[in-house]
């Protein structure tokens, strides 16, 4: 069985921020924090976040909808929402395409 794949945290990237900046380690959590509720602030109003070379965060909104009960068949209506996409950019898909999968490495100054 696959062993689960590591996880990128709040916590690991405000310590790489600290790392690759020089700021104070409250300094980055606080830069990281702004960062992430500007782009959740984006999101509610319904605007994209673009970030170069890395992908593009949209919101879409998905119509009223009729779904199935998989044990049972039967028929139960879906209710619209909206839902967060992630589209990659080509930078991002040829880097992550360029070699082997292996076990992610701690974020280097770098990868900043």
């Amino acid at each position: 069985m696959d062993a689960e794949p590591e996880t990128l945290t709040r916590a690991q990237l405000a310590e790489a921020i600290y790392t690759a900046v020089g700021l104070s380690r409250n300094e980055s959590a606080a830069l990281l924090e702004a960062v992430l509720d500007a782009m959740a602030s984006a999101l509610e109003i319904g605007e994209q976040v673009k970030i170069a070379a890395f992908g593009t965060f949209l919101v879409r909104e998905k119509g009223t909808r009729i779904g199935r009960n998989p044990k049972t068949g039967v028929e139960v209506p879906i209710s619209p929402r909206r839902v967060l996409s992630f589209r990659p950019s080509q930078a991002l898909k040829a880097r992550l395409n360029a070699r082997a999968p292996s076990r992610r490495t701690k974020v280097a100054k770098a990868d900043l």
